[in-house]
């Protein structure tokens, strides 16, 4: 067994097939078939049912993913320590964010690690809830990754930096309910049209609670894709809570941003695995860190006065 036959197994995972993985990774279809097959006689079991251009996992292929994407990531790490002893030169590093934190401070940090490293791209990957960053940083699908969390920071399967505390606003549109004003009380929001996040995210978790205490309101919109919450409310769909990650973007956009009382905030980590980081994943992490220190104590947003 070899790298080069598990980043292929991989390859075929994430994208469905042999033919789709072969022309991902420039190689012809039979080499990758006769690497896949000297890795399965390796191991002893078969780990694709092939049903025609489909390649189905069997159960020892699922079993593979997690140690295999464990493998290719520490030798990535080391080929990067190899290569980048004196400067962080070239290379890639895989962020796995939340939504509303990849607005900031996803935004704010990779400008600061940019304007150092300008060679390194920051690749993105979207999840949606903290368990879905913890296990992108566990099986090495990413290296680190950007949490907001109501509870404790995870901290036994992964390492956690505390960055800052976002607390809930209310977007609304101009002219529309409670503009003009600075802030509005929870218990306001009964009877108002709210567009929320999915299931599993923090700012469904927060108005699922408000209905818990009795404050009713109207689900105008369900969303999972982000970037339609803006045009949303501003359409005057309904009135967005969010985290105040989204305030200045927002404000931009034309509409108004309001405090809610009383504060309720989510606070916001980065997520590394436990034991070595490659070079660039230590000078983000670092980059994070000096960042960190910027925060003003009320909003946790760089920049505020």
């Amino acid at each position: 067994m070899d790298v080069r036959q598990l980043e292929y197994f991989l390859a075929i995972v994430d994208s469905g097939g042999f033919n789709r993985a072969a022309a991902a990774l420039y190689v012809s279809q039979p080499s990758l078939s006769q690497a896949v097959r000297t890795l399965e006689r390796d191991l002893g079991s078969a780990l694709f049912h092939r049903i025609g251009r489909r390649a189905v996992l069997t159960e020892a292929g699922r079993a593979l993913i997690e140690p295999a994407r464990a493998a290719v990531r520490s030798l990535e790490t080391a080929r990067a320590s190899v290569a980048s002893v004196h400067a962080l030169r070239s290379g890639r590093l895989d962020v796995a964010s939340m939504p509303s934190q990849a607005v900031e401070p996803l935004t704010s940090l990779i400008r600061a690690f940019s304007t150092r490293y300008p060679d390194v791209v920051v690749a993105v990957r979207a999840v949606f809830t903290v368990r879905d960053v913890v296990d992108a940083v566990r099986t090495g699908a990413a290296e680190l990754g950007l949490a907001a969390s109501g509870g404790p920071l995870p901290q036994k399967e992964v390492a956690s930096l505390a960055l800052a505390r976002q607390r809930f606003v209310l977007v609304v549109p101009p002219g529309g309910p409670f503009a003009g004003r600075a802030g509005v009380a929870c218990e306001e929001l009964a009877g108002q049209r709210l567009i929320v996040g999915q299931p599993g995210t923090g700012m469904r978790a927060y108005v699922d609670a408000l209905r818990e205490q009795g404050i009713a309101f109207a689900v105008a919109a369900e969303i999972e894709h982000r970037v339609a919450l803006l045009p949303l409310v501003l359409a005057g769909v309904g009135l967005a809570v969010v985290t105040e990650a989204w305030r200045d973007l927002a404000r931009q956009a034309g509409a108004e941003v309001l405090d809610i009382e009383p504060a309720t905030a989510l606070q916001v980590g980065l997520i590394s695995r436990h034991g070595p980081l490659s070079p660039a994943a230590a000078a983000f992490l670092e980059t994070a860190r000096t960042e960190a220190l910027g925060h003003h104590p009320r909003t946790g947003t760089p920049g505020h006065p």
